[in-house]
């Protein structure tokens, strides 16, 4: 028998759209929409936020949604965060801001938008955002990012190389440079192996299509884990195979193969 994924886990930024874009390619939306016909559990995984994953959302049938990269769960059927996971970013704030001098934070506000210490730049981030102190926004939240403005995405490889973060887990983005931060052991992949616990569906029956390094958990979680055809060579390097470019409305050509018109 040929195989079919019985849960499609999509990333959104430079998986379903542009980085920092809610355009959805119409190839992409109908072949996301077919997979639904055929029984799969459509799961869009994503570092946004739950601000930014509803500005997606609505464009598509998607059963779940796992935000802030496995920290905040959503049921779109619902209107409702159904788990959230927190921790205290104090501490990792002042060790970035040690290391990194000029780096602006953001703490999520679940479904408002962030608490900020320094200015991002526009567009950055989703929801309302408010300026705060550091001792006002050491609070306990699902989601910490960080831009070190005025340096590319290389730099901030290169200085956070060796660095040790206890208590969180964290990615450093490959477009911008931007670090995520959310509690420890948790992750886009922990998040997904949770959730098909609960629907009964093994790891081996998803497909996962990822571009980032937030992503990596994910594809080697899943039975079939496809990297998009722009991803960096270390997250390729994780995936079972590798899709077309975001631009080449890749996640539809993948999900074309199982869920043919």
């Amino acid at each position: 028998m040929t195989w079919r994924p019985k849960l499609v886990a999509l990333d959104i930024d430079g998986t379903l759209t542009a980085v920092g874009s809610n355009h959805i390619a119409p190839a992409v939306k109908a072949a996301i929409t077919r997979a639904t016909e055929h029984g799969a559990v459509v799961v869009l995984c994503t570092g946004r936020s739950l601000v930014g994953i509803r500005a997606v959302a609505p464009q598509l049938p998607v059963s779940y949604g796992v935000c802030s990269n496995g920290a905040v769960w959503w049921d779109p059927a619902l209107g409702e965060v159904t788990k959230r996971v927190t921790f205290d970013p104090g501490p990792t704030i002042k060790t970035l801001r040690a290391l990194l001098p000029g780096a602006v934070f953001a703490v999520e506000q679940i479904g408002v938008g962030n608490l900020s210490l320094g200015e991002f730049l526009p567009g950055d981030l989703w929801g309302t955002t408010t300026q705060v102190t550091f001792e006002e926004m050491a609070v306990p939240t699902s989601r910490l990012v960080m831009r070190w403005l005025d340096h590319t995405p290389a730099e901030l490889a290169f200085a956070v190389r060796e660095l040790e973060l206890p208590g969180i887990e964290w990615s450093v983005d490959h477009t911008e440079a931007w670090l995520t931060a959310v509690p420890p052991d948790v992750s886009k992949g922990s998040a997904l192996d949770e959730l098909v616990a609960q629907l009964g569906i093994s790891a081996s029956d998803a497909l996962a299509i990822g571009d980032g390094s937030n992503d990596v958990e994910m594809l080697k979680w899943a039975g079939l884990g496809v990297a998009m055809g722009q991803a960096p060579a270390h997250v390729q390097a994780m995936a079972d195979e590798v899709a077309p470019t975001v631009l080449e409305d890749g996640a539809a050509q993948v999900l074309n193969r199982f869920f043919p018109g």
